[in-house]
């Protein structure tokens, strides 16, 4: 069984940084790919990051390009987004996902099939 868990959000202000880790158990991390989702109170669950299995392909929303970016140590069973430059807009709960494709890297939520608990990230101005 999967389970994923987030840590590193809290409050910040307009310019500054945050790392968010998420942390994987269960089988064969490295046949995954993950990625990174956010969802504002009163709309849609977004796209933000994501990563291949093994590293080699990244994909990020336009409006995080240059500012955030996605790495992953499969010998840690962990993907990490580091954010920095952050904005109130990027103010969210911010959700780690596992897609067990060696394939393709996802940037639609419908493709991932696991999920953890979120953790929430308030950008001050």
């Amino acid at each position: 069984q999967v389970q994923l868990v987030e840590s590193g959000g809290g409050l910040v202000q307009a310019g500054g940084s945050l790392r968010l880790s998420c942390a994987y158990s269960g089988r064969s991390f490295s046949t995954y790919a993950m990625g990174w989702f956010r969802q504002a109170p009163g709309k849609e669950r977004d796209f933000v990051a994501a990563i291949s299995w093994n590293g080699g392909r990244t994909y990020y929303a336009d409006s995080v390009k240059g500012r955030f970016t996605i790495s992953r140590d499969n010998a840690k069973n962990t993907v990490v987004l580091q954010m920095n430059s952050l904005k109130p807009e990027d103010t969210a709960v911010y959700y780690c996902a596992a897609d067990p494709s060696r394939v393709r890297v996802a940037v639609v939520s419908y493709e991932y099939d696991y999920w953890g608990q979120g953790t929430q990230v308030t950008v001050s101005s």
